[in-house]
């Protein structure tokens, strides 16, 4: 189905009908690509804006569930109704997008700010800074750029990246605090990011997301240059719901097998099989209960309800 959508993302005329809706012009502009196609299937008037108007093109998202089957000749086809002006470039988890289609985009759309490409495993660091090289011509300003899980990224590579990308009225090190739980909430339209998402771990020294924590002890020890608990996912144990490090305490877990701090535990609300909470990330999971207010985690639903 995902890969009919994107081969049906035609430019037939439509007859025209009557004008969609103003807000729909801007409603489309913030979907990620799957919703565009989908709503391009069941909305005549929907198909009609994607055919003939490039501001829904201009901030490209593909992530789930087109992102498996997603490769070059894909990328091509879809970014092309942008006419050139793409502004941002979100390839979450692309796995079969290479240096070469990745490139050939860039050169057509000269003028994205925020490339992201998370997980995008068959693009290799080279690959990268060629891309890098090309959007920072003619002082061409890239204002994201996220790469966490491309494979083999070195110290070198994220000093000539930081090269291209900084500058000395933007300069990365004077960004905000990243903290884990802000990052988790995905957005592609938030700009807190710091420009290249990925650091050198201090404490694995590997080229990873380093996030900070919003602990009250541990921010006293940031101002004294004490960054104990300052590190990758991997290095630092860490609530989902907060952020904080999770050190003086035995961590809990969710019904989701993710880990939360005492704190949060208490505060959210539990299965009324097994007591325990749904991170916010996954409250959607939850399974209600015919005539209780209370919920029932998947888990427990499947051994208790489903039998």
């Amino acid at each position: 189905m995902e890969e009919n959508l994107v081969q049906d993302a035609s430019d037939t005329p439509l007859q025209q009908e009557g004008m969609p809706h103003e807000v729909l012009f801007l409603v489309l502009s913030y979907l990620p690509l799957y919703e565009l196609l989908v709503m391009a299937q069941v909305c005549r008037s929907v198909k009609e804006v994607l055919t003939y108007d490039i501001l829904p093109w201009l901030n490209m998202v593909v992530g789930k569930p087109l992102n498996k089957r997603f490769n070059d000749v894909h990328l091509l086809k879809i970014t092309s109704k942008a006419d050139g002006r793409l502004k941002t470039l979100a390839l979450l988890n692309c796995s079969k997008i290479t240096d070469e289609g990745l490139q050939q985009v860039i050169a057509r759309n000269p003028y994205i700010t925020r490339l992201w490409l998370p997980a995008c495993t068959s693009l290799s660091p080279s690959g990268v800074i060629e891309a890098v090289k090309l959007l920072t011509k003619n002082k061409h300003r890239l204002k994201s750029l996220r790469i966490n899980g491309i494979y083999n990224l070195k110290k070198e590579d994220l000093e000539i990246l930081h090269c291209l990308i900084d500058d000395e009225s933007h300069p990365w090190q004077k960004k905000g605090l990243n903290f884990y739980h802000e990052y988790k909430a995905f957005s592609t339209f938030k700009h807190s990011y710091p420009p290249i998402d990925v650091e050198i771990c201090p404490k694995c020294k590997e080229a990873r997301v380093v996030f900070d924590c919003p602990r009250d002890s541990c921010k006293s020890m940031r101002q004294q240059q004490k960054l104990e608990c300052r590190g990758c996912q991997h290095c630092i144990l860490r609530c989902e719901e907060c952020g904080m490090c999770i050190k003086d305490e035995d961590p809990v877990e969710a019904a989701c097998v993710d880990v939360l701090c005492l704190g949060c535990w208490l505060q959210l609300p539990k299965c009324s099989f097994c007591n325990k909470p749904y991170c916010s990330q996954h409250a959607d999971q939850k399974c209600s209960l015919v005539g209780s207010s209370g919920f029932v985690c998947i888990d427990c639903h499947a051994r208790f309800i489903e039998n």
